[in-house]
């Protein structure tokens, strides 16, 4: 079963290729060239094929990677970024690159795994990050706000767009996640209430496999505790 996780050098991204890849699955991931050099363990697995990218908001770049692979059931869309600021101190080219980095991303991964998908005639899953603040407003992240909210807005217009055939599209919705780099930036907060990334990652991939037969078009919450 192929399936491409997008986004899978951070904290997340390796938990959802370890969970993958203990389910059986064949990875292509697409990685931003600035980032090869990460560590991780998969870089040794037969099963990982990584395949470098300019920039996953490159609209020829991303199309040339879904038009190459193999017979596709899933892809994953992890990439994305962060900014925190209240609006007044929110320029528009911060509105900007949170759009590119979560929206565009999302839509031209989208897009592309529809028409790689399509050709099997097998179906087959699409899962997306949303975020919190989209289903509880939260004050000063206006720009991520908005721009995971295009993110939940294309997993929901696109679930019922490709539900003939047969293509199941979920996103889920992190709050916090538990990972160094957010213990670093808040240490007196509770890291035992935020959600792990193999906690979630064990979500994504049912969401992602064949048992999901019923979940589509959703939002899915995943807070831990918090």
């Amino acid at each position: 079963m192929h399936i491409v996780v997008t986004g899978a050098t951070g904290a997340l991204g390796a938990g959802v290729v370890e969970v993958l890849l203990a389910r059986g699955a064949e990875l292509h991931l697409p990685i931003v060239e600035a980032e090869l050099s990460a560590r991780a363990t998969w870089r040794t697995d037969p099963r990982v094929h990584v395949t470098p990218l300019v920039s996953l908001d490159n609209d020829a770049h991303v199309a040339a990677f879904y038009g190459a692979l193999p017979a596709l059931w899933g892809s994953v869309h992890l990439v994305g970024g962060f900014a925190m600021a209240p609006i007044a101190d929110t320029s528009l080219a911060d509105l900007e690159k949170q759009w590119r980095l979560n929206t565009v991303t999302c839509f031209l991964a989208c897009r592309e795994a529809v028409k790689a998908i399509r050709k099997t005639g097998a179906g087959g899953r699409i899962v997306n990050v949303a975020a919190r603040p989209v289903l509880v407003p939260t004050a000063g992240m206006i720009a991520y706000t908005a721009a995971k909210a295009g993110v939940a807005a294309i997993t929901q217009a696109l679930a019922a767009e490709v539900a003939a055939d047969q293509i199941g599209v979920n996103a889920i919705v992190p709050s916090i996640i538990d990972t160094a780099a957010n213990r670093a930036a808040m240490p007196d907060a509770d890291h035992a209430t935020w959600p792990k990334p193999r906690e979630i990652a064990e979500t994504i991939a049912f969401l992602a496999s064949k048992d999901n037969a019923l979940t589509n078009g959703t939002l899915v919450p995943v807070y831990g505790r918090a």
